[in-house]
């Protein structure tokens, strides 16, 4: 997606809207410019003492409806242009949702919180102030500019040319100086403010190890620090914007002395009346404010430039066809809904000889000259109802196994197949087929019901309570004061952990899909809790197709087949007696995780 995506096509869309507000504001500055030149001829005509009132009366109506157009059509000026920039504003978050979605699954692998932070807060609101701020400023004041030059021109066509000289140094000059001066200190300031909410992301989500570490003081004097220093690049822009205000205004100073200067000499020729002279020159002040704000507008486009590179790289698919790859944002299911109902009932996944590396590894291995991969030439066949563990350290390819198997990305070589068809292939379909319980489930502000309704929205009051029993929650839940109408709180704090994956366990079961991946889903629990929550877990799947994701091997009994990954590769595979009969290595491992077997 390019820049002008997300610009062209809401001009495109609103076109007609937007050629009505620029009519408005050049028409606001207008009645403006017009209520003084009737108040400069007024004042004029009314200091020769007419004989009578009637000799003013015309100007005097014209100040009064000059005076009131003005007001009511500003209004109405900016009441057409944000409703027409917040529409726009409200489709570019819901766009910037669906290019998010979509990527869920590996997101976090490319992007820090921070950042995303960083592009909903900001980004999002610096084009929004592209059409306000930017766009209809500036074409407002090309319009301004041709009716000004062009009325001057009327009266004395080589004054015009010395006026429109004066007028270029206001909306091209200072504009392009105020650029050049300004587009490094708006990175610097993008930078730092990214930075901040980096650290500060970082710091609320491990707010309690920075307390139990006794380190909060130096967490604070850092970030002060960093604040400190885009504070002083905000200071330094601030200080500019005061010196090129100065200059507008000097420039508006010298206009308004040549005008002066112009009328007098042209009544002095007999070529226009003494009352026009404060006339012309009092409308000088209005037409200026549509010049003066052109610097300010242009100096912004580093920060639309910025936004719209972020924004452009949250939507770069995960890599190219020759290395790696990622379902496209807008894939759907293009299954028929019979081969679709069949796979909610039974799904046959089959892994054949694939292979996977992100972009990261295929620079490092095209740097070494050997290619990198994610995963290695793995195979895997999974039938309905086969509970199977894949184990491995931090990066052996076990979580780019299960995002294939989603279909999120694509196989650089091999086949992801479920039911003999591509696992991309079924798109938008997957949550029908392939449910997911993680190490953090995300738990809503909200009532648990409402949380374990997540599942399946339709979901009575009955097959709540009865999937809580069957995750052995039915027993807390009663006991609490609304029951199911208890509010979670933020993330689920109201519970402990091993409740809140039951909560989660619940929603999954909800699903009720044939297909369960748990992605290390008893991380950070006490053991005891483990045992238990695995327990529940493998009673309350029976029938289901497991792919448990793992660093331990605790409840690897249960499991029909266990497969140990390294470096991409599956290094050992078998049930769990064969393992440990053939594999001194697992047999030290399962011994460590159970040192009472």
């Amino acid at each position: 997606m390019n820049r002008e995506q997300w610009i062209l096509p809401y001009v495109r869309a609103y076109f007609w809207r937007f050629v009505i507000i620029i009519a408005l504001g050049a028409l606001t500055l207008l009645c403006a410019s017009m209520l003084t030149f009737t108040s400069g001829f007024l004042i004029s005509k009314s200091a020769l003492r007419p004989e009578n009132i009637l000799m003013v009366y015309v100007p005097i109506v014209l100040v009064r409806t000059f005076g009131i157009s003005r007001s009511v059509v500003h209004y109405v000026e900016r009441l057409v242009g944000h409703d027409a920039v917040l529409r726009i504003l409200s489709q570019m978050r819901v766009r910037l949702y669906r290019i998010l979605e979509p990527q869920a699954l590996f997101i976090r692998s490319r992007f820090r919180t921070g950042d995303i932070l960083s592009v909903l807060a900001d980004d999002i609101e610096h084009l929004q102030n592209v059409y306000i701020r930017t766009i209809f400023p500036s074409v407002i004041a090309a319009l301004m500019y041709a009716v000004y030059v062009g009325v001057i021109g009327w009266w004395d066509w080589q004054f015009a040319l010395v006026m429109a000289a004066f007028l270029l140094i206001l909306i091209v000059v200072l504009p392009w100086v105020s650029l050049v001066v300004t587009i490094k200190k708006q990175k610097q300031m993008k930078a730092g403010r990214s930075g901040l909410y980096q650290k500060l992301t970082d710091a609320v989500l491990g707010i309690s190890d920075w307390k139990i570490s006794g380190r909060s003081a130096q967490f604070l004097d850092t970030y002060e620090s960093d604040e400190s220093h885009v504070t002083k690049v905000e200071r330094s822009l601030s200080s500019w914007g005061r010196w090129r205000n100065m200059i507008a205004q000097g420039v508006v100073g010298l206009i308004v002395v040549t005008l002066i200067y112009w009328t007098g000499q042209q009544y002095a020729d007999g070529k226009m009346a003494v009352t026009f002279i404060a006339a012309f020159v009092l409308v000088t002040f209005p037409i200026m404010d549509a010049f003066i704000p052109i610097s300010e507008a242009i100096e912004k486009i580093p920060q639309y430039q910025d936004s719209l590179t972020r924004l452009n790289a949250i939507n770069e698919p995960v890599g190219d066809g020759a290395t790696h790859g990622a379902r496209n944002d807008t894939d759907v299911s293009t299954i028929s809904d019979e081969v679709l109902n069949q796979a909610k009932q039974q799904a046959d996944i089959h892994i054949q000889h694939v292979r996977f590396a992100y972009e990261a590894q295929a620079v490092a291995g095209v740097d070494d000259g050997q290619q990198l991969w994610s995963v290695d030439d793995v195979s895997l066949d999974i039938p309905q109802g086969k509970k199977i563990a894949i184990i491995g350290r931090s990066g052996a390819g076990k979580s780019t196994i299960l995002k294939l198997i989603q279909g999120a990305i694509l196989p650089v070589s091999g086949e992801v197949s479920i039911n003999g068809l591509p696992a991309d292939s079924y798109g938008e379909s997957i949550p029908s087929i392939i449910s997911v319980l993680n190490q953090s489930p995300h738990l809503f502000d909200t009532t648990v019901a409402n949380n374990m309704r997540l599942g399946r929205r339709s979901a009575s009051d009955e097959e709540i309570a009865a999937v809580a029993e069957q995750v052995r929650l039915g027993t807390l839940i009663d006991s609490l004061p609304n029951g199911y109408q208890t509010q979670m709180q933020e993330a689920g704090k109201r519970f402990s952990g091993g409740e809140r994956q039951r909560i989660a366990l619940a929603r999954v079961l909800l699903q009720e899909t044939p297909v369960v991946i748990l992605d290390e889903p008893t991380v950070g629990l006490d053991p005891r809790t483990e045992r238990e929550l695995l327990r529940t877990m493998f009673q309350t799947m029976e029938g289901k197709s497991l792919i448990w994701i793992t660093h331990h091997l605790v409840g690897a009994e249960h499991m029909d087949e266990v497969i140990f990954m390294e470096d991409g590769k599956i290094e050992m595979r078998g049930t769990h007696e064969q393992l440990m009969e053939k594999f001194p290595r697992y047999r030290n491992l399962y011994h460590l995780d159970r040192p009472s077997v």
